[in-house]
């Protein structure tokens, strides 16, 4: 199933994994956040891995 939606939990600790899979999706400053509009469908894989790989695991994803 397509990824329908994106949010990052309270937590982040900003180390930029996700931004370093993802960049067209997500955007690490102070925390991480998703970036408005993006792609979801374009970049599935990238989300996934993005979300297994980060490591306080506060990526959540809907299908």
């Amino acid at each position: 199933m397509a990824i329908t939606k994106v949010s990052i939990e309270e937590g982040c600790i900003a180390c930029n994994a996700c931004e370093d899979i993802a960049p067209d999706i997500f955007e690490v400053e102070d925390e991480c956040k998703v970036i408005l509009g993006a792609d979801y469908v374009e970049n599935d894989e990238l989300i996934r891995e993005a979300a297994d790989s980060c490591p306080v695991e506060v990526i959540v994803f809907e299908e």
